[in-house]
């Protein structure tokens, strides 16, 4: 049976060959964007003060429907920067989120944080597209691509001066590609299958990485305790996007999130050890 990825990937796949025809790669490569310096995910998310957030402009979801009916990209960014987010992810997928590129060029043009564009990256004219319009980093899935795939993409990114964040959902994908080439690693914690949360996944995937790779916890991440949960895990960052869109001020919200986690983590260090 096919699964909502399944369905994901063969619409990203009609639509990039549609973008393709339409827009041209030498097209894209005359963007000013696609010329300016990139800034690097991996050190903003290598935080001495504590955990980093990567927070998320979104406005839809296939799991949880419309989150943020009044969607201003460029102004969350702003708030998201004013609240000390590491770095900015930005919805572009069309069908199914609600994104659109235009959605990551106006957040660009907002901030100066590092930008993932988040997408069902499938093929190298994706990363072009990236580039053309404002994102330092891009997300790559491993349930989506293929060893060879990822490989090909991985470089194509490398070439392009774009960083990459791999996302992986299952401990056997970690498998699927050579670690050497990865700087940034995150768990999804949701099943793509079920949808269900299991932050435990993160804990068993993170144990098994290089100290070097920057490890990123996504999705299921509400709360302080969470996060708290994670960061003893070994997480390095969080992405979090639905709990804050579905705040008043996505910012304060963000602000909350980092006030609360600190305490978590403070008073889980004054927590006796387990004998």
């Amino acid at each position: 049976m096919a699964t909502i990825l399944d369905q994901i990937l063969a619409d990203t796949r009609a639509l990039v060959a549609e973008r393709k025809a339409l827009t041209p790669t030498a097209a894209l490569e005359r963007r000013s964007a696609f010329r300016a310096p990139t800034l690097s995910l991996a050190r903003a998310l290598r935080r001495p003060d504590g955990p980093a957030t990567i927070a998320e402009c979104k406005r839809a979801s296939p799991s949880e429907g419309v989150i943020r009916r009044e969607y201003a990209p460029a102004d969350i960014a702003r708030s998201y920067k004013q609240a000390a987010a590491a770095a900015l992810s930005v919805l572009t997928e069309p069908t199914h989120f609600q994104g659109s590129l235009d959605h990551l060029a106006q957040v660009r043009a907002a901030v100066d944080l590092p930008l993932l564009r988040k997408d069902f990256v499938v093929d190298a004219y994706q990363l072009i597209e990236a580039r053309a319009y404002g994102a330092d980093a891009v997300l790559l899935i491993a349930a989506a691509l293929d060893p060879a795939e990822m490989t090909d993409l991985l470089d194509a990114a490398r070439d392009l001066g774009l960083g990459v964040l791999v996302e992986v959902h299952a401990d056997a994908e970690v498998d699927g590609f050579d670690l050497d080439r990865v700087g940034v690693l995150g768990v999804n914690s949701r099943d793509l299958q079920t949808f269900e949360v299991d932050l435990g996944r993160a804990e068993r995937i993170f144990a098994r990485l290089p100290e070097r790779i920057v490890r990123v916890a996504e999705s299921g991440i509400r709360t302080a305790d969470d996060a708290a949960r994670l960061r003893g895990y070994g997480a390095d960052a969080f992405l979090v996007g639905t709990h804050f869109m579905r705040q008043p001020d996505p910012g304060r919200a963000l602000a909350a999130f980092r006030r609360e986690t600190a305490l978590a983590l403070a008073d889980a260090s004054r927590q006796p050890a387990t004998p």
